[in-house]
C-alpha cells in the first residue's frame, strides 16, 4: 500500500490530476500525532468560556503574549504561548463601526504576526506573514532569509497597534498568529481567540443571548508525559530551521480533542435554545459534526455573518478555518439526557468532541425567524482567474504551491480593482480549505453542480477537497494594499502554500 505521503509525492512529480480517490483519501487532512501520556478521561471537565477582553479606554484594548503554565489535562500543567497567557486567549466583544485598536505586547521567545481572521481590515493591521512583533529585548533575523527580500520584512519593536475598523456585518471572528514560516507551531502553542463583530441587525432577532449565546472553539493536540504539547517541529525552539517532520508534511492531527481549551468537556445546558458558535481551530483536522441520540443543527450564520434563511443540518463537515453559527434545541430532550457531539470522521477517542447535559426546565423565549437577513444583490463578474492547489516536487525537495509557486511577498497572482465582483476557481490534489484575507465570497459550484448546503452564505474559507473544481464569486471591497489567499492546513500554509493578491 503507498502511504498518502507517498501518493502526494507521485501526483507531484507526475503533475497528475485524478478524477477520484478512495474515501479515506478524501476525508482525512493530516498524519495522526500520538500523545506519549494517557488520554484524559472524556466529559469529565466542564467546557470553559474563554473571558471577555475588557477596554483600557474606549475602543482601546492591550493584550500580551506571553507563555503561562495552565491545566489542561487534570493532574498536570501545559505551558502555553497565549494571548494574556491563556488558551483561547480573551474573547473581543465589538459592535459593527466602532473602531477598535488592540496593542499586541508581544513577551514570548519568537516573532508574532496577528490576524483578525474574517476581519475586513487596512493591509498595515491585517496581520501580513513578514510584518512581526518581536519582543523588546530580543534580536531577530528571520529563519528562511535566504528564500524571501529582507527588505520587505517589518519589525516592530516590543508591542503593535492593530487598527480594526469594523465596517462589516455581525459575525463571528477569530484571531490568531500568522508569522512567516511558523503559524503552524505557534497556534498549536495556545495563540488563537475569538473577536464576535456584534450589529444592530443580529440584536434585534430572537435568537438566544447572554449565556445561551457559547462561542465554541474546537481543535486537536497531543502531549507529551509530562503534560507539554508534543508537535513535531524540525526546529523546537522555532528561531532557526521552518517546517515539520517529513512524515507530517500533509498536516499534524493531535489524538486529544479540546474545545475551548479543555479535553472533551461537558456542558450542562438548560432544555432550551442554544446558539453554539463553531470554529475550527486545528491545524489540518476536519470536523463532520452530529448530535447523538439523534438532534439537527440549524445554522443561521457562516463566516461572514448571518444566512438569508436558516438551514437544517443533521450533520455539518467543517474544515480549519471555518465558522457555523448554529442553534441547537435541547428542550427537545427528556431531562437527564447527555447528548455527545461527535466527530463521524475521527477514530477512536477523537470521535467525541463534547457533551450536553441537559439538567434543566427553564423558560425560553428565543425563536428561529423564518428570514433571518436581507440578501444584498451582487455585482456581475467582471473577470475568472484559476487557482491551483497543489503539491509540487517530491520528498524533501516538494512543497506546497498554488499555481506551481511557493509564496514570494511581493509577487501578487492577481490584482483585482477594488468595488469588483470576480469569480476564482479553485482546484486541488488533496484537503486544501482555502482562506481569503479582507474579501468575502460565494460558493457558486462545486465540480459544475449547486454547491453543499453548508457552503451557504458569504463565506471567508471554503472546504476544496481532493481533486475537486470549486467556483467562488469574490466581492473585493474594503481598502486597497496586498493582502493573502492560502491553504488553512496550517502546515500547508508554512510549506509556501500562499499568494499575494493585491487590490488596486
Amino acid at each position: 500500500m503507498t502511504s498518502r505521503r507517498g501518493f502526494l509525492g507521485l501526483l507531484g512529480g507526475a503533475g497528475l490530476v485524478v478524477a477520484g480517490c478512495g474515501t479515506r483519501m478524501a476525508e482525512v487532512a493530516g498524519e495522526g500525532l500520538t500523545s506519549a501520556r494517557p488520554l484524559p478521561a472524556r466529559f469529565a471537565v466542564p467546557l470553559p468560556i474563554p473571558k471577555t477582553a475588557v477596554p483600557v479606554r474606549p475602543g482601546h484594548y492591550e493584550v500580551v503574549q506571553r507563555a503561562a503554565k495552565v491545566e489542561i489535562i487534570p493532574g498536570t500543567t501545559t505551558e502555553v504561548w497565549g494571548y494574556d497567557g491563556i488558551f483561547p486567549g480573551p474573547t473581543f466583544e465589538l459592535r459593527r463601526g466602532d473602531r477598535t485598536v488592540i496593542r499586541v505586547r508581544n513577551e514570548l521567545p519568537v516573532p508574532t504576526s496577528t490576524h483578525l481572521h474574517g476581519g475586513v481590515n487596512p493591509p498595515d493591521s491585517d496581520g501580513y506573514p513578514t510584518d512581526l512583533v518581536v519582543a523588546a529585548e530580543r534580536a531577530f533575523r528571520p529563519a528562511h532569509s535566504a528564500h524571501h527580500d529582507l527588505s520587505r520584512w517589518t519589525l516592530h519593536r516590543g508591542a503593535k497597534d492593530y487598527v480594526y475598523p469594523l465596517e462589516q456585518r455581525a459575525a463571528t471572528l477569530w484571531y490568531h498568529d500568522h508569522r512567516m514560516d511558523f503559524t503552524a507551531p505557534q497556534v498549536w502553542r495556545g495563540l488563537a481567540g475569538f473577536l464576535l463583530v456584534r450589529d444592530d441587525e443580529d440584536d434585534a432577532l430572537p435568537l438566544p443571548k447572554g449565556g445561551r449565546d457559547v462561542p465554541v472553539m474546537i481543535c486537536d493536540r497531543a502531549f507529551e508525559e509530562d503534560g507539554s504539547f508534543r508537535y513535531p517541529s524540525l526546529d523546537p525552539s522555532l528561531l532557526a530551521r521552518p517546517g515539520v517532520e517529513d512524515d507530517f508534511m500533509e498536516g499534524v492531527e493531535g489524538d486529544v480533542i479540546l474545545v475551548n481549551g479543555a479535553p472533551w468537556p461537558f456542558l450542562d445546558v438548560d432544555a432550551a435554545r442554544y446558539r453554539l458558535r463553531l470554529l475550527n481551530a486545528s491545524n489540518a483536522r476536519r470536523y463532520r459534526l452530529r448530535l447523538t441520540p439523534g438532534g439537527r443543527f440549524v445554522q443561521v450564520g457562516s463566516d461572514q455573518g448571518l444566512l438569508a434563511a436558516p438551514i437544517a443540518h443533521d450533520a455539518i463537515t467543517i474544515a480549519p478555518g471555518e465558522r457555523f453559527d448554529v442553534i441547537v434545541d435541547f428542550s427537545a430532550y427528556p431531562i437527564g439526557t447527555e447528548v455527545t457531539m461527535v466527530n463521524t470522521l475521527g477514530v477512536g477517542a477523537a470521535g467525541d468532541v463534547m457533551r450536553f447535559r441537559v439538567r434543566r426546565r427553564a423558560a425560553d423565549d428565543s425563536a428561529i425567524p423564518k428570514r433571518l437577513s436581507r440578501v444584498e444583490p451582487v455585482a456581475a463578474a467582471v473577470a475568472t482567474r484559476a487557482f491551483d492547489f497543489r503539491r509540487t516536487g517530491q520528498g524533501g525537495a516538494g512543497s506546497w504551491t498554488i499555481n506551481g509557486q511557493p509564496f514570494r511577498p511581493g509577487r501578487p497572482l492577481a490584482r483585482p480593482r477594488l468595488g469588483t465582483t470576480e469569480v476564482w476557481r479553485l482546484t486541488s490534489d488533496f484537503h486544501h480549505p482555502v482562506h481569503l484575507h479582507l474579501a468575502a465570497f460565494q460558493v457558486l459550484s462545486r465540480n459544475g453542480r449547486p454547491p453543499a448546503l453548508t457552503d451557504a452564505g458569504l463565506k471567508d474559507t471554503v472546504d476544496v477537497r481532493p481533486y475537486e473544481v470549486v467556483d467562488v464569486l469574490v466581492r473585493f471591497e474594503g481598502y486597497r494594499g496586498r493582502y493573502l489567499m492560502h491553504c488553512h492546513n496550517l502546515e500547508h500554509e508554512d510549506m509556501a502554500m500562499m499568494t499575494e493578491f493585491e487590490m488596486i
